[in-house]
């Protein structure tokens, strides 16, 4: 009789060439920063909109913030598919979403409704990618503790 244990481990063994590969990583490295790309990008096409979002809530003064917000998210994104301080991009992503959650998607004052359902899924939703920035963090940090080992 085979063990859970071991059924696992032939398992991970068999899955390990193809999301071990350093090129799936990548992958899963972009799609991660997809929204830090996309975001600032759909900002400087429409930097009007980018001016206007941050009046929105209330980040004074707008054009700094703006121009602030798609420099660092470019640059931890590029920072975190490079690799280069990859630890410090994703912890600064990561309290940049948590941040930006309780800034933009404050489902608690919404009244009952579509409107705050969604924002509640939203709220969630990032803070998910702010636990998946804390897990980057955390494998960088670790496979750098390991290469010095």
């Amino acid at each position: 009789m085979t063990s859970a244990s071991t059924i696992e481990n032939r398992l991970a063994a068999r899955a390990r060439p193809l999301f071990g590969a350093p090129a799936l990583r990548f992958v899963a490295l972009l799609a991660l920063c997809s929204a830090y790309i996309q975001g600032p990008l759909t900002k400087i096409f429409d930097f009007g909109g980018a001016i206007a979002e941050m009046n929105h809530f209330g980040l004074q003064p707008a054009l700094f913030f703006a121009v602030a917000v798609i420099v660092f998210e470019l640059a931890a994104s590029a920072m975190i598919l490079t690799g280069s301080f990859r630890w410090l991009a994703a912890l600064a992503l990561a309290a940049f979403t948590l941040a930006a959650t309780f800034i933009a998607l404050r489902f608690w004052e919404l009244p009952p409704g579509i409107e705050r359902s969604m924002a509640t899924n939203a709220f969630f939703e990032h803070l998910g990618l702010a636990g998946a920035f804390l897990i980057v963090a955390w494998q960088d940090l670790h496979e750098r503790r390991a290469a010095q080992s």
